[in-house]
């Protein structure tokens, strides 16, 4: 079943950038000691939070009603991990622009290096075949927020694909300029792998050659964040700067999320132009858990449940109840904690989106490693999930949702 909705916006939406959105965000979460916390302090722990309650019409079509707190897009955070996501889904969509025939998710991906900032992947002992792909990539971003399948995509892709596609889109408040976790210059960032795909003989199907842009993707601002920070365990005073880091803004990561469960709420020209099948293939893991999965197979002490699943359970190692499933995008560094959650309660009909970010770096000194992550962080994301749930649980509809399509357990 393919979704057709109506987007119905929250009056008073627009002005939430600047000020907070009344609404449900004015309890005074006697409950929520970590909620009580952050939303006291709104300036230190960096929070905006955007949630969107669904109603649907006699046709089942769905109706967003936005709900913002502190939203405002020109105010950088590191998105960390969250930018994944976009990448993993123009993959899908260069995928299929290509049209070459045999060329699949499961097509066999070889990167190649020319330069000495770039890896070579010919192999991948994760996979079913051992062997690197589209298709694999996708999975372990979505699974357990892979670094080295996210930077695979985004060689494939190029800077120039990256950012013009999402600009397309209408998400005007994101700039990519970096691979992740592979600490190089500006320049080598866009430098871009020579690849080519193969079947299963060993031919080629289409190949691609080392390329490069001559745009230089700089985050608006040149913002600087911190008091300090360290470079190969050198300390040094003064903000950090992030010109040359990603950017996602919060609505952005929220827009993303919903152009994929509800892709006829938007323009055909904002949608990501994926088949039937890539969105389902998506959608199954972006809500699968790292446990369900059997290539990749994970450790689950360490992968545990709620191991990229912040909302309600990302404080907790116990497992989630089968009635939920989350289809989500987490991002954690330099002491930001990110999440953008499709949740889904199916025994009760509960279905919502929230995204919110949290910072939680008391010293405000970047890449120390010293966070209160698992103090407040956590905390927060389990309450705002848990609080959200409640309402919604406790919230009459005059028509019940139709969960059918997105049930992948």
């Amino acid at each position: 079943m393919r979704y057709f909705a109506l987007i119905l916006f929250f009056s008073g939406f627009l002005s939430a950038c600047q000020q907070t959105q009344k609404g449900p965000f004015e309890a005074d979460f006697a409950d929520y000691p970590t909620l009580r916390e952050v939303f006291g302090n709104v300036d230190k722990y960096q929070v905006q939070i955007l949630y969107t309650r669904i109603d649907r019409n006699e046709h089942g079509n769905p109706l967003f009603t936005d709900f913002a707190f502190h939203l405002d897009d020109e105010r950088y955070f590191y998105p960390a991990s969250t930018v994944k996501l976009p990448i993993a889904l123009l993959a899908l969509e260069w995928l299929e622009e290509q049209d070459v025939e045999g060329l699949t998710l499961e097509t066999t991906m070889l990167t190649d290096s020319v330069r000495p900032s770039q890896i070579p992947a010919y192999l991948d002992s994760t996979s079913q075949n051992g062997l690197p792909s589209i298709g694999h990539y996708i999975k372990k971003i979505l699974l357990v927020s892979d670094n080295d399948a996210a930077n695979r995509l985004y060689e494939l892709l190029g800077l120039d694909y990256i950012n013009g596609k999402l600009k397309e889109k209408g998400l005007d408040h994101t700039v990519i300029t970096q691979r992740l976790s592979f600490p190089i210059s500006p320049e080598e960032n866009r430098q871009f792998n020579p690849i080519r795909f193969v079947d299963k003989e060993g031919k080629t199907l289409l190949e691609l050659p080392a390329r490069h842009t001559d745009s230089i993707y700089v985050v608006p601002g040149s913002p600087k964040l911190g008091k300090a920070f360290y470079r190969n365990d050198s300390l040094f005073q003064g903000g950090m700067d992030f010109s040359f880091k990603n950017k996602f803004a919060l609505s952005d990561l929220h827009g993303v999320l919903q152009r994929t469960i509800f892709p006829q709420a938007f323009f055909e020209s904002q949608r990501f132009n994926l088949s039937a099948e890539h969105r389902d293939f998506v959608l199954k893991y972006m809500g699968m858990l790292p446990g369900e999965s059997a290539y990749p197979t994970y450790d689950t002490t360490e992968f545990y449940d709620g191991y990229s699943k912040f909302f309600k359970f990302g404080s907790s190692k116990d497992p989630i109840p089968k009635q939920f499933r989350i289809f989500n995008k987490t991002g954690w560094s330099y002491g930001y904690l990110i999440d953008g959650s499709y949740f889904v309660d199916f025994e009760n009909g509960v279905e919502f989106f929230v995204s919110a970010v949290v910072y939680t770096n008391e010293n405000q000194t970047m890449n120390d490693g010293n966070y209160e992550t698992e103090e407040i962080a956590k905390p927060f994301f389990a309450e705002l999930g848990d609080y959200l749930y409640q309402l919604e649980l406790k919230r009459e509809k005059q028509i019940p949702a139709d969960l059918t399509a997105v049930d992948f357990r």
